[in-house]
């Protein structure tokens, strides 16, 4: 296996709603290594940010961007990052593995030692559990 990563910004998104899925394909799983996330603002109240598998993943992604292997001798990745919106935006997450009430601008590291497994065809989602909307700037990265 090999790491992949990429960065991205999602535009606002607001409570009950993802403001980024990571997906893999049908053929290739992934296994989450880090997740870091920072605002783009100052919210004017608490927010928080929650890491989750959806319920259902999110159709039609609008602009999905393949994560990019940071060995070039590895093969081409599979894996996307979407924050930029879908045609139907992925549901709620049953629980989260990883959630973070924010009360002033912040960036937060997530880490999974040993990776969180994303299955075939399946995502995790950046969650806005209980906030205005925020607008946020991050990076993944996953061994796959």
């Amino acid at each position: 296996m090999a790491i992949y990563s990429v960065g991205g910004v999602t535009s606002l998104f607001t409570a009950g709603t993802a403001g980024a899925e990571l997906r893999t394909t049908a053929t290739d799983r992934a296994a989450l290594q880090r997740w870091f996330w920072g605002l783009n603002s100052n919210p004017a109240s608490a927010f928080t940010l929650a890491l989750g598998r959806p319920a259902a993943i999110g159709i039609t992604p609008t602009t999905p961007v393949t994560l990019v292997a940071e060995n070039p001798a590895s093969p081409a990745g599979t894996t996307t990052l979407t924050t930029a919106g879908w045609g139907t935006g992925p549901t709620a997450p049953a629980n989260f593995f990883r959630r973070f009430r924010i009360f002033h601008n912040t960036y937060i590291r997530w880490t999974f030692p040993t990776g969180l497994v994303i299955g075939v065809s399946s995502s995790v989602v950046l969650w806005n559990a209980v906030s205005t909307a925020v607008a946020v700037q991050m990076f993944v990265a996953v061994d796959e």
